[in-house]
């Protein structure tokens, strides 16, 4: 299945647990990356979607392919998405234009490491150790509806925390006190 917003469920979760360590933007990125080879298969009719940019070794070199472009393409989304953000008078939570490059490779790397191995539990048309296996053991180990449940869960969990996390921010800005961390 190409991408779909349950792919950032997961990234907002690890965003709420990291924080600026970790850019769900990139992680966004890297998410529709991994997914260019099975779009391009459904367009094309393909047997098999999920082939060799589904592996891990091919996701650590799309990770790092992301990790160089994801600041270009990411700086003006976030320009933009701050000043909607202040328009709008939702000033906690703006975020910094500019991602650190530790969470720049973090983003990249989470993402599509981890798009991976959600894949493995959903497609048979995936083998993640291509050369040295064809062998997907987790396939089947959840249903594909559990498996998006599970996203749409870590999904609504990171936003309920960035959200909390951006409310306490702001309360503190307003209240004249230093924001907690």
């Amino acid at each position: 299945m190409p991408f779909t917003p349950l792919h950032l469920g997961p990234g907002f979760a690890i965003k709420a647990l990291a924080g600026r360590h970790f850019s769900l933007l990139t992680f966004g990125v890297a998410q529709v990356a991994m997914d260019i080879e099975p779009l391009i298969g459904l367009m094309n009719g393909a047997d098999r979607l999920h082939g060799i940019t589904h592996t891990y070794l091919a996701a650590l070199m799309i990770a790092v392919a992301v990790a160089v472009i994801a600041p270009t393409l990411c700086r003006p989304l976030l320009r933009r998405w701050n000043r909607e953000l202040v328009f709008y008078r939702w000033e906690g939570l703006v975020t910094p234009a500019v991602s650190t490059p530790v969470a720049v490779i973090a983003g990249a790397f989470v993402g599509t490491l981890s798009h991976v191995l959600l894949d493995r539990l959903m497609h048979a048309d995936l083998t993640p150790f291509t050369p040295w296996s064809d062998a997907n053991g987790l396939l089947g180990l959840m249903s594909i509806p559990a498996v998006h449940q599970g996203c749409l869960m870590a999904g609504l969990f990171g936003l309920a925390v960035w959200l909390m996390v951006a409310w306490r921010q702001r309360r503190a800005i307003q209240a004249g006190l230093e924001p907690p961390p």
